[in-house]
């Protein structure tokens, strides 16, 4: 299978396929929305998922918006397409992908002739510079990694989760076209992305993949199999501090222990020029019910369950941040400055 034929989103003009992630690997099932409700949904569903292609989706909902509200007058028109951008920016809280995606967009509703055509375009446009950008990334971070022995990666970050291609899954598809080395994946839980997504996606690519439990991760690294743990990004504070699925961080303090190190892989629409750390960082909770066993989703239960999706890294645990501008080498100290 061609690398990009595994996507996630496909505009047919009048609508956006939405490829059903939780269906995979068993099933591979695309849903139609034709409405910005319905991609705020299936973002907030997860059935799509991954920050870059979380904030495509919500592009492409805004061009449906507009679409849906074309007939309208012009100042209702535009009314009408900034309340579904509010809705879509409801969706997830923690990837900056989706506000960025949106901030674009409502550029672009505001432009002075602007049209549903005039939305199409920039939705089009943010895809094609996420493919260009992941391909970028994967031979910048290639470079660093050559001469690895093993990768160790967590949750997915391939063309499942972007416009195609993928991030930290991008690295690892370039270094594969170099050197055949082994490539690990954690199976990343609750929802285990990486079980069913980043092993089957590597498979589509001829490339061999050993799946462990997120428990082995410390036993694999004192076992000396991997020198590097690469993984994506869901939101990077200018100092670097990196937000990501549960279970980076303590992957970065394992990692930190044994001497491996930890390569962050995001596009620079990631980094939020906002916040200064990642203590301001928001940390989606999802519903308890996605890790607790059906009989104890009680009224009167006695056990509950805690269930943040996403932890904060901190800079000094990570040893590069790779974007499509450029690699920061030791973040800690200055950040991620030098890429604005």
């Amino acid at each position: 299978m061609d690398i990009l034929s595994v996507q996630a989103l496909q505009w047919t003009g009048s609508a956006l396929k939405v490829l059903d992630q939780r269906q995979l690997p068993d099933t591979c099932r695309y849903d139609d929305y034709a409405d910005a409700t319905g991609v705020a949904e299936a973002i907030f569903s997860m059935r799509v998922r991954g920050a870059p292609a979380i904030g495509i989706a919500a592009a492409y909902g805004v061009v449906l918006s507009a679409l849906q509200h074309a007939d309208e007058s012009l100042g209702d028109w535009r009314q009408s397409v900034q309340a579904d951008i509010a809705i879509l920016a409801k969706s997830r809280p923690t990837a900056v992908n989706l506000f960025t995606a949106l901030d674009a967009m409502q550029m672009a509703l505001h432009q002075e002739h602007a049209t549903p055509a005039t939305l199409l375009a920039c939705a089009e446009k943010l895809h094609a510079d996420d493919i260009a950008a992941n391909y970028a990334m994967g031979e910048l971070g290639a470079n660093l990694v050559a001469g690895a022995k093993g990768i160790l990666t967590h949750c997915n970050t391939g063309a499942l989760a972007t416009g195609g291609y993928g991030t930290a899954l991008g690295v690892i598809r370039s270094v594969y076209q170099r050197q055949a080395l082994p490539i690990y994946a954690d199976e990343t839980r609750p929802w285990l992305q990486g079980a069913r997504l980043t092993v089957w996606e590597l498979a589509q690519d001829g490339i061999p993949a050993t799946l462990i439990a997120d428990s082995a991760a410390a036993w694999l690294m004192k076992s000396g199999a991997i020198d590097w743990v690469i993984v994506g990004a869901d939101r990077i504070a200018v100092n670097g501090d990196t937000a990501n699925k549960i279970g980076t961080y303590s992957l970065a303090v394992l990692a930190k222990h044994h001497g491996v190190k930890l390569m962050v892989v995001a596009p620079t629409t990631t980094i939020d020029w906002s916040i200064d750390t990642g203590a301001s960082i928001a940390i989606e909770q999802r519903h308890q019910n996605e890790l607790l066993p059906a009989c104890y989703l009680t009224n009167n239960s006695l056990v509950s369950a805690w269930n943040p999706v996403f932890d904060v890294t901190p800079a000094e645990l990570i040893t590069a941040i790779v974007t499509e501008r450029g690699v920061v080498l030791n973040p800690s100290a200055h950040g991620v400055r030098s890429l604005q």
